[in-house]
């Protein structure tokens, strides 16, 4: 396969010149290819390919040492995609993260010098952790896909996908992202700890020399590129909904309004949310068309970070994950 130059500056995969059987095996690929560097962690994996197939961002949770930073530079590493990690802190300011204007003694003009976020991959790391200013200065990256600066539009690379962090057991000293930030990401992948077994994997590959900061020697390898990407978005476009399938997920959002424990329910933006993360599950899974199964293994993933439960059920030990699956439980599935 010959190499070729993307917009980001990457080599890219142009093996596949639009067969979308080419690109759903390249894609099925990824996860032999992250597991040699992140052990049982598929779910995350699987999330972030249907993310970066509709364009959309991922909210990754987990306590620290569950490997989120590696699985999104193993999966960058895997795609031949260009990765950037931003360590957000208290005194981080939109600049740090979009860029700025630098003044050139020699040619007395001021320069663009492009920040992190010109990227395809760009981890924002315990992104509750920074001030709603700088939390602010992403979402015209992640909604409109380029920053302003200066009065200046600036298009973002192609493909671009934020993975954010946050821990979610230590709330001092954080700035929780608001609703509509929330909604801004088209998942919130929970990154569980590791079962005994697969934590035995880990220690013993480290003990025979595994360097998570070499993914190289680790025997990661390009087996997909943004040839492939495009190929695999094109045949998701056309995967058909059936209007029993389009009411299906409406009806499951209007019940998150209507739940006695939520606050807050699915906007109409969340029903979008779901019908395209479905569509893409279907193709990685071999279909062209959406069954009542895709929608529900993805309702988890693409609701939980967009409905509120109330005080008192919080208090009660119930959570938006059981909300959720009580909702699809009761929901009339079409048949």
């Amino acid at each position: 396969m010959d190499p070729t130059t993307d917009n980001a500056g990457n080599t890219g995969n142009t093996g596949n010149t639009g067969d979308p059987d080419t690109a759903r095996a390249s894609l099925e690929a990824l996860r032999t290819e992250i597991a040699k560097a992140v052990v049982g962690q598929d779910p995350a994996v699987t999330g972030l390919v249907v993310a970066l197939l509709c364009r959309g961002h991922v909210l990754l949770e987990g306590v620290p040492g569950v490997a989120k930073t590696l699985l999104v530079r193993a999966l960058a590493s895997a795609l031949e995609l260009d990765t950037k990690r931003v360590q957000f802190t208290p005194d981080l300011m939109p600049s740090d993260i979009t860029g700025s204007l630098v003044y050139d003694a020699r040619t007395a003009e001021f320069s663009f010098q492009p920040g992190p976020v010109f990227t395809n991959l760009l981890l924002a790391d315990e992104i509750n952790r920074t001030p709603p200013k700088t939390q602010s200065s992403l979402l015209e990256a992640m909604e409109e896909r380029q920053v302003t600066v200066d009065g200046t539009p600036r298009p973002l690379p192609e493909p671009f996908l934020v993975a954010a962090t946050q821990n979610p057991v230590e709330y001092e000293g954080t700035y929780p992202l608001p609703e509509a930030q929330l909604d801004r990401f088209l998942l919130k992948l929970t990154i569980p700890l590791p079962s005994r077994e697969d934590e035995i994997n880990v220690l013993t590959r480290h003990a025979e020399g595994f360097n998570p900061r070499d993914l190289r020697a680790a025997g990661v390898r390009p087996v997909a590129g943004p040839a492939d990407l495009e190929a695999a978005r094109a045949a998701v476009a056309k995967t058909a909904v059936s209007p029993e399938i389009t009411g299906y997920v409406v009806d499951i959002c209007r019940a998150t309004r209507e739940s006695p424990s939520l606050t807050l329910g699915a906007s109409p933006r969340g029903a979008t949310a779901l019908l395209a993360t479905a569509r893409a599950w279907a193709w990685l899974t071999g279909r062209d068309y959406v069954i009542p199964d895709d929608v529900k293994a993805l309702a988890l993933p693409t609701l939980r970070h967009r409905v509120q439960l109330r005080p008192e059920a919080e208090m009660e030990g119930v959570t938006a994950d059981s909300v959720i699956n009580a909702i699809l439980s009761h929901v009339p599935v079409p048949r």
